[in-house]
């Protein structure tokens, strides 16, 4: 379900919104505020925001100083799925640092979790999204689990050419269906349109060619996330280690 840009932009700025308000730096997190954010129509944002709720990733708060308003509170579970990527990236620092103890396990924490997506949302706000630059990795961005599968292709080279590297996910359309809970079909359009284009090619359900240029930018946007997520998190963890 947020694994695609829309869906995930949107479950991210009403984070960002519940949070600010949080912090008394902004106005209630409420639907009309998240609608005037995200680039889709305020009908679809508020189809997909009740999609939320049903699925208790959000709740509806009255507005203590006016019941007519109704603010929108995101729930521990969407905090954890919408910030684990910025997580997993602090924890590469970790790794590549060996850093001890590590940022990464301080936003095991809820709101330093939360904290961390409001500090990105108000960074997205000021300057834009941060896959824009990376013209194809946004474009995967923009389909229905497109990044999990580009991926997964990286994993499949890694897996190839590095010492040790994990065992590579099976390229099949099943295991890749299975895996991000997608149709068949939806997989194979993806990888025909990458073929397409000269991106990659996979078969017999492995990977058989990729761009060496596709290759370099996603390890250049990967190493400009790890960056920007451990920047905010350095802040974020010394002001709780100060904290008594």
């Amino acid at each position: 379900m947020l694994n695609q840009s829309g869906r995930y932009l949107l479950s991210f700025m009403l984070i960002h919104n519940d949070y600010r308000h949080r912090r008394g730096d902004g106005p209630q997190p409420t639907l009309t505020a998240l609608q005037a954010m995200v680039g889709s129509s305020a009908r679809q944002t508020a189809a997909f925001v009740a999609t939320l709720k049903a699925a208790r990733l959000v709740t509806v708060e009255a507005d203590p100083n006016d019941a007519r308003l109704r603010c929108l509170r995101a729930t521990p579970p969407l905090v954890a799925e919408i910030g684990r990527p910025g997580r997993l990236f602090v924890a590469a620092m970790d790794r590549l640092t060996r850093r001890r103890p590590s940022r990464a396990a301080m936003l095991d924490d809820f709101d330093r979790l939360g904290e961390l997506i409001y500090r990105s949302g108000a960074h997205i706000l000021q300057h834009g999204m941060l896959t824009e630059p990376f013209t194809r990795i946004f474009s995967f961005t923009a389909r229905d689990c497109g990044y999990p599968l580009l991926a997964a292709i990286v994993g499949a080279h890694y897996a190839a050419t590095v010492p040790d590297a994990p065992a590579a996910l099976p390229l099949s359309l099943r295991a890749l269906a299975d895996r991000f809970g997608v149709s068949r079909a939806h997989v194979g359009n993806l990888l025909q349109e990458a073929d397409a284009a000269g991106w990659f090619r996979t078969e017999d359900r492995r990977l058989t060619q990729l761009d060496p240029t596709l290759l370099d930018e996603f390890e250049h946007w990967a190493a400009c996330q790890i960056v920007f997520y451990d920047d905010l998190a350095a802040a974020i963890c010394t002001g709780a280690a100060a904290s008594p």
